[in-house]
């Protein structure tokens, strides 16, 4: 065979495998996010915001609402479905998870989403899967890996800070400091955020483990992750409530599907 025609065929063999990796690149499934459901107790029904499906969306993946499961074989297997995980809002978290006695001003609980997240909480950090916590989901990533909460602000926590905003929810309710080095920081380039506010529960004591990104001004703290882990992140602000209005609650969304994607290919 002459030179030119074996370097011919180098170049057909490489342009060949060029298409095949394209194709597989385009034509690759986009992540699936669980979020966790929302629930109605009056109604006895699930609901959910469309904000956290809609920042799963725009941000490349695909969200499911998750049932509330308790046998460990269907978690363990919606585990296996997901590629990361959106711990949302919602009721409070219930004060037995992290020791502590009911208190008449702590709020509706959700047995079912407790021992949901309880169980699904181990399986998706034994594989590593991405997690965004928001607002409760915060909350319970906290209690859930040790730490405490405050079961109601405005008794154990009172601040001129408010907390508990009411409509619209695209606006700023108040400021927090973003400490420089951490990953929030590396994320939205600002020491300062200003975030809409809506909850009555709140960090008292940080999980082992977990480290604080940002404190507001009354000395809560307001986003965790912990270390060594591909991506577990918790907010205490409602990101999916300004979507449309705030770039930065866009890139939270984003930076969880990024983080999957990473770790899926």
């Amino acid at each position: 065979m002459c030179k030119e025609a074996l370097e011919f065929r180098v170049l057909l063999c490489a342009f060949h495998n060029f298409l095949r990796l394209y194709a597989e690149a385009t034509s690759m499934e986009k992540p699936i996010i669980g979020v966790m459901p929302l629930w109605d107790e009056e109604k006895n029904s699930y609901w959910m915001l469309p904000g956290y499906l809609e920042g799963v969306k725009e941000a490349g993946a695909i969200p499911i609402i998750l049932p509330l499961a308790a046998d460990g074989t269907d978690i363990a297997q919606l585990v296996e479905i997901c590629d990361g995980f959106l711990f949302t809002g919602g009721q409070d978290v219930a004060p037995q998870l992290y020791g502590e006695s009911l208190k008449p001003t702590c709020g509706e609980l959700c047995p079912a989403r407790d021992t949901l997240e309880q169980e699904l909480l181990r399986r998706a950090l034994k594989q590593d899967k991405p997690i965004l916590g928001i607002c409760r989901g915060l909350q319970f990533l906290n209690a859930a890996l040790g730490g405490t909460l405050y079961q109601d602000l405005p008794t154990e926590h009172p601040s001129e800070i408010g907390h508990s905003m009411k409509p619209p929810y695209d606006r700023t309710a108040h400021t927090v400091h973003i400490w420089p080095m951490t990953p929030l920081s590396a994320l939205l380039e600002k020491t300062e955020l200003g975030v809409n506010s809506c909850h009555h529960q709140a960090v008292k004591t940080l999980a082992p483990g977990l480290v604080e990104m940002a404190r507001s001004a009354d000395d809560l703290v307001e986003a965790v992750y912990l270390p060594g882990r591909t991506f577990v992140w918790a907010v205490q602000w409602h990101p999916e409530m300004s979507l449309r209005t705030d770039e930065d609650s866009r890139k939270m969304f984003m930076a969880l599907v990024t983080a999957v994607i990473k770790k899926t290919r």
